[in-house]
C-alpha cells in the first residue's frame, strides 16, 4: 500500500514537473532571445545560455518601439486606455450588478440574458455599432473612445461576476446597517463594497488585461501613430516587418509589455487569492 502510494506520488510529482517545463521553457526563451545580442535577426540554433549578453535590444525598443514612437509614450497609451477601461467597467458595473443582485424588477431575467450573451459576443461583434456610436460621438480616433471600446467587450463579464459576489454578502448585514440609522450610500459604500472588493479587483484584472492586450479591434479606431498601444506595437513587429526586425527586439518588447501586468499580479494576489479560498469554501 504504501509502494502504491509512492508511485502516485511519483507519478503527480513527474506530472506537474512537465506542465512546469511547457511553462517555462517558452518564457525562458524569450528571455534568451531579449537578452542575447550574438542574435542579428532570427536564432538559428538551440542554446540555453546567451552567447552575449546584451541590453542593446532593449535601448532599441526603448527609444523606437514602432511607428517612430518612444517606449514610454506607447507605454502611457497603454496604460490609460486599460485602466480607463478598468475603471469605467467597475463604476458602469458596480451599481447594476448591485441592481441585478438585491432588487426585483420587470425585465431582470431578460437584462441578465442580454448581458450573458453580451458576455459571450466575440468583440469583433461589436465593431460596427461601436464604429458607428463613436463616429456620431466624433470622439472615434481618441484614446477615450478606444477606452470606451474595451469597457463595452468586459462591461458584461464585470457586471456577471459582481453581481454573484453582492449576492454571496447576507441580507441581514445591510439590514443591520439600516436599523443603526445608516443611508443606503453608506451601507453599500461601507458594508457591500469592501465584502465584495476581491471580485471587484478581479473584475478590474479582466477589464485591464482585456484593453491592455487586445490589438485588432484597435486598428479601426487608432488613425495616428501617437495613439498606438504596446500590443498593436506588437503586431506591427510580427505582421509588418517579416525578417527584417530581430526576433530579439520582439523578445525585449514583450518582456517590457509584460511588467506592468506582473506588477498588478503582485498588488493584487491577496484578493485574488481571498476570492480563490471563498470560492473553494462555497
Amino acid at each position: 500500500m504504501r509502494h502504491l502510494k509512492f508511485s502516485r506520488q511519483l507519478l503527480i510529482q513527474l506530472a506537474l514537473a512537465l506542465v512546469a517545463l511547457y511553462v517555462l521553457i517558452p518564457i525562458w526563451g524569450m528571455v534568451l532571445l531579449a537578452f542575447d545580442g550574438a542574435i542579428k535577426l532570427t536564432p538559428t540554433e538551440f542554446q540555453i545560455l546567451p552567447k552575449q549578453l546584451s541590453f542593446a535590444p532593449f535601448l532599441a525598443v526603448w527609444q523606437n518601439s514602432t511607428q517612430q514612437q518612444p517606449f514610454l509614450n506607447v507605454l502611457k497609451n497603454s496604460l490609460l486606455v486599460a485602466g480607463g477601461a478598468a475603471l469605467l467597467s467597475i463604476g458602469l458595473g458596480a451599481s447594476m450588478a448591485y441592481a441585478f443582485a438585491r432588487f426585483r424588477f420587470p425585465g431582470r431575467q431578460t437584462g441578465l440574458f442580454l448581458l450573458l450573451v453580451g458576455a459571450l459576443l466575440p468583440p469583433v461583434a461589436l465593431m460596427t455599432p461601436l464604429y458607428v456610436l463613436l463616429t456620431i460621438l466624433q470622439i472615434r480616433t481618441t484614446l477615450f473612445g478606444l477606452m470606451l471600446v474595451y469597457t463595452a467587450i468586459a462591461l458584461p463579464f464585470c457586471i456577471w461576476n459582481m453581481r454573484a459576489a453582492f449576492q454571496a454578502v447576507p441580507k441581514e448585514l445591510e439590514e443591520s446597517a439600516f436599523i443603526d440609522g445608516a443611508n443606503f450610500w453608506t451601507t453599500f459604500t461601507r458594508i457591500t463594497l469592501p465584502l465584495a472588493l476581491p471580485a471587484l479587483f478581479i473584475a478590474a484584472l479582466i477589464a485591464f488585461l482585456a484593453g491592455y492586450s487586445e490589438f485588432a479591434m484597435g486598428w479601426l479606431f487608432v488613425q495616428r501613430g501617437e495613439n498606438i498601444t504596446l500590443a498593436m506595437a506588437l503586431a506591427v513587429i510580427v505582421g509588418g516587418t517579416g525578417a527584417s526586425v530581430s526576433r530579439s527586439s520582439l523578445a525585449a518588447l514583450t518582456l517590457l509589455m509584460s511588467v506592468p501586468v506582473v506588477i498588478l499580479f503582485i498588488v493584487l494576489q491577496r484578493y485574488l487569492l481571498d476570492r480563490l479560498f471563498v470560492g473553494s469554501a462555497e
